[in-house]
């Protein structure tokens, strides 16, 4: 009997509202970050030289106000979106959110999403994506949420992935079908005069050790944004050369060689796909 039990319970662990996939397709992808949806040229040339048909895009975002949680700076589609182009709605919600239970959370995320599908015309949504930068105080409520999601997601056929930040692959895996593994924004910008805050291979290196035993299908996601920003006055800039973002990419593909199956980037923007070079992002885009 005691055996039957630890069966059942790993089925539960593994199952939940439903199967994670075993292994991510090999595809492009990309974030788009704006609070309108609007492509030019430039971004499509871009999409179209490196295959990229996925793009995750940031729907709202969901805030604590007067105790309550809130949509807020909820994306305006001014133009239809492309056919060939799969969105996957992504949700950015604070922590804060997470320190207590609030009801129907999950059932009215899901439903602003799928009305912002039917408004603008958007079709061919197969999954969404929630971001959160949980801790070890808000991990179980989070989880807790996770799941509620996804079972709401599953009743109108979509897959759950969530976001995964380098200090968050010591926890448990959460509830979702795959996470994206977020290579940036990995350092401490008060520490900006030692290390790069966005991405450094010194500040990834001491978490890539668990990525062997991550038990969760995971993407990879690499910076090509600038960060501004004024410290004492002065305006400072931090970008991510090329050969950091690839040494990066070499580091976390010798731990998980299944890491070089799904590419990210962050996030879709003219100033960003002109910042690298066509042959650093082929290198980049390579599996």
């Amino acid at each position: 009997m005691k055996n039957v039990f630890w069966l059942l319970m790993l089925l539960t662990l593994i199952i939940g509202c439903g199967e994670r996939v075993a292994e991510l397709p090999q595809e492009n992808s990309v974030y788009y970050w704006r609070t309108e949806w609007q492509t030019d040229s430039v971004t499509k040339a871009f999409l179209e030289q490196y295959h990229i048909q996925k793009i995750y895009c940031r729907y709202f975002d969901v805030v604590m106000a007067d105790s309550t949680p809130m949509p807020n700076a909820t994306i305006i589609f001014s133009e239809k979106v492309s056919q060939g182009i799969q969105l996957v709605p992504t949700i950015y919600i604070t922590e804060d959110c997470m320190h207590h239970r609030h009801e129907d959370l999950a059932h009215k995320i899901v439903s602003r999403i799928l009305q912002i599908n039917e408004t603008n015309d958007i079709e061919g949504v197969s999954e969404l994506q929630i971001d959160c930068d949980y801790t070890a105080r808000s991990r179980k409520m989070y989880y807790d949420f996770l799941n509620d999601v996804r079972c709401e997601a599953q009743e109108h056929g979509l897959r759950l992935s969530a976001t995964i930040r380098l200090h968050q692959l010591s926890m448990p895996v959460p509830p979702v079908d795959y996470g994206v593994l977020m290579l940036y924004n990995t350092g401490d910008p008060r520490k900006f005069d030692e290390r790069n805050p966005v991405l450094d291979l010194r500040d990834v290196q001491p978490y890539i050790r668990h990525l062997a035993d991550y038990v969760l299908p995971l993407a990879a996601a690499y910076p090509v944004y600038c960060w501004q920003r004024t410290i004492y006055g002065v305006r400072i800039e931090h970008t991510v050369s090329a050969e950091e973002i690839l040494r990066v990419k070499s580091a976390v593909e010798k731990q998980r060689a299944s890491l070089s199956r799904s590419i990210i980037t962050y996030h879709l923007d003219q100033e960003n796909i002109r910042r690298y070079k066509a042959e650093d992002y082929e290198t980049i885009y390579h599996h």
